[in-house]
């Protein structure tokens, strides 16, 4: 990668983080971003879509934006940005309209070369089926060389980390935050271990909060890098439903754990398999799909 072209996309990201998709409307003609500190307002307002005045806005937040050295910034807190052209950039991503420009990662970023992984998403209420049924499942995932992946969400996301982790596996959390300010305060502890020893990775620079929008596009992150998603509990309207759409519209395997049918949270699960998924009570069930298994551990029942 061109490392002047990386300063200039970070420097811009920072001030306009916004996915790959509406950043490349700058680099129609201009693809290494040489001009864009010199371009029109009135250039900017019209390939990004926005007023003049925030186009205006724009262009002198990145004109200040160019002098901060980034990659020391982020290499002092341990931060790695991987842009879209960085060759740890997950590949399954460009499958998304909207791929982020740049991912910001702390932890072991080989995790982004592994195609294995699996999203394992539920409820932020769930209850404890939804680690019963984790437990039965996820070390036999993990011992077939899959890393988990979720949302470092309070409920089944959390409990889906530290059941990988716990079965000595690999996990990635997708957070929907930047790096200071972590989010839920519930998982500061969890989110400190993911970091330093697995990965936590995020489209949004260090400064941003968690609003109730970023979460919805951190879904289709978590739908991007995965092969399929296991739901364990989630109302029929939720959050973790949301997920499942994003993984629809891209071609992702659906699993889903039946449960009791009184349960609001078994709602969705029963909703989805209704609809197509696959049941699943077992981590057979799901490695079926992705490999010709010889030897089958006897714990799978």
């Amino acid at each position: 990668m061109n490392s002047l072209f990386e300063q200039r996309l970070m420097a811009l990201h920072y001030v306009y983080p916004r996915p790959l998709d509406r950043l490349k409307r700058l680099m129609l003609d201009d693809a290494a971003l040489e001009y864009l500190e010199n371009r029109p307002a009135w250039e900017i307002s019209q390939l990004l879509g926005i007023k003049p005045e925030a186009a205006a806005n724009l262009k002198t937040a990145y004109r200040k934006s160019l002098n901060t050295p980034y990659s020391d910034v982020y290499e002092k807190h341990k931060i790695i940005p991987i842009s879209y052209n960085h060759p740890n950039y997950p590949q399954s991503l460009f499958q998304l309209i909207d791929p982020p420009a740049i991912i910001y990662a702390k932890g072991n970023i080989d995790y982004l070369l592994d195609e294995d992984r699996l999203g394992v998403i539920g409820a932020r209420k769930a209850s404890k089926y939804s680690q019963k049924a984790m437990d039965k499942i996820i070390p036999d995932l993990v011992a077939a060389g899959f890393i988990i992946v979720s949302g470092l969400a309070k409920g089944a996301d959390a409990m889906a980390h530290r059941t990988a982790i716990a079965c000595g596996g690999k996990t990635i959390a997708v957070t929907g935050s930047g790096f200071m300010h972590p989010y839920p305060k519930e998982n500061s502890e969890l989110n400190i271990i993911i970091e330093e020893t697995q990965l936590s990775i995020t489209e949004y620079p260090p400064y941003i909060q968690p609003k109730r929008w970023n979460f919805p596009m951190r879904n289709r992150i978590i739908s991007g890098l995965v092969k399929g998603v296991l739901v364990t509990e989630a109302e029929v309207k939720s959050g973790t439903l949301s997920t499942i759409e994003h993984a629809l519209e891209h071609g992702k395997d659906i699993f889903a754990v039946p449960g009791n049918i009184d349960s609001a949270l078994s709602a969705g699960p029963h909703k989805l398999i209704y609809e197509g998924a696959k049941p699943v009570w077992n981590a057979l069930q799901v490695l079926e799909e992705y490999r010709e298994i010889q030897v089958l551990n006897k714990s799978i029942k």
